[in-house]
């Protein structure tokens, strides 16, 4: 598979909550550089539901910072990050790097240190591995189901059958 490189996560999981402080600090990770939408909330929560916010809470008690860079627009972004007090890039272009690139150099993170936590391969995998990070990809919470998504899944089903075939051992690499 010829994007196999940009492609292929660190970890799969089932859901944003079993990414751990205590996973993460093993690996170094000191930034989260996360989507928003289908990964921690629907596109239907304008604001953090609860879970999220004590998955936040706990981060920055483990010392580690979590700064949203999403596709959607500044409106749905600002609106969603507010309350937790998170740093917020809208219109990230994934798997374009500008905004992420800005976003990492505005928290003084180096790709070393930092995740990207994302639903889709071919945005959120396919940026993080370009700008040298480690990459965790859950499954999107409630996908949506317009002919351009059903696209994307059936492109990424390879690549998703292919780490379920042949998952890495042990952490984040």
């Amino acid at each position: 598979m010829i994007f196999e490189r940009w492609l292929l996560p660190d970890r799969m999981l089932p859901t944003f909550r079993d990414v751990t402080p205590a996973m993460l600090r093993e690996a170094g990770i000191r930034y989260i550089f996360s989507d928003i939408d289908n990964t921690l909330a629907t596109y239907d929560d304008p604001e953090p539901p609860d879970d999220v916010t004590a998955w936040i809470r706990a981060m920055e008690e483990a010392g580690i910072r979590v700064i949203f860079v999403s596709n959607n627009g500044a409106e749905r972004v600002t609106r969603f990050a507010a309350p937790l007090g998170c740093p917020a890039y809208p219109k990230a272009r994934k798997p374009l790097l500008g905004v992420l690139c800005r976003a990492m150099k505005d928290a003084g993170a180096g790709a070393e240190d930092s995740l990207l936590l994302g639903d889709q391969l071919l945005t959120d995998c396919a940026a993080g591995r370009r700008a040298g990070m480690r990459v965790i990809i859950v499954p999107p919470i409630k996908d949506k189901t317009t002919l351009f998504f059903r696209a994307k899944r059936w492109i990424e089903r390879p690549y998703v059958r292919k780490y379920q075939n042949n998952p890495p051992s042990g952490g984040l690499h």
